[in-house]
C-alpha cells in the first residue's frame, strides 16, 4: 500500500508542465506573480501566447498561483 497522496487539481497538471516546457513551477509561479496582469483569464492568453503553452497548463498553472496568493 502507497502513503504517497494522489495530487488532485491544477498541481496534477505540474509534473507534466515542468516535463514539457523545461522550467520549474516555482519559475512559472514567479512569471504569473511578477505580470502586471491580474485576471485569470489575461494571464493564461499571456502564458499561451509568450510562452506558447496549452491552454489547459496555462489554466492550472494561473489558478493554483493565484488561489496560493489569495490565502
Amino acid at each position: 500500500m502507497s502513503t504517497e497522496q494522489k495530487v488532485m487539481g491544477p498541481a496534477s497538471y505540474f509534473p507534466s508542465i515542468e516535463k514539457k516546457y523545461g522550467r520549474p513551477i516555482a519559475e512559472w509561479q514567479q512569471l504569473i506573480t511578477d505580470s502586471p496582469l491580474t485576471r485569470h483569464m489575461e494571464l493564461v492568453s499571456w502564458l499561451k501566447s509568450e510562452y506558447g503553452l496549452g491552454h489547459g497548463h496555462a489554466n492550472a498553472l494561473v489558478a493554483h498561483t493565484l488561489a496560493t496568493a489569495a490565502k
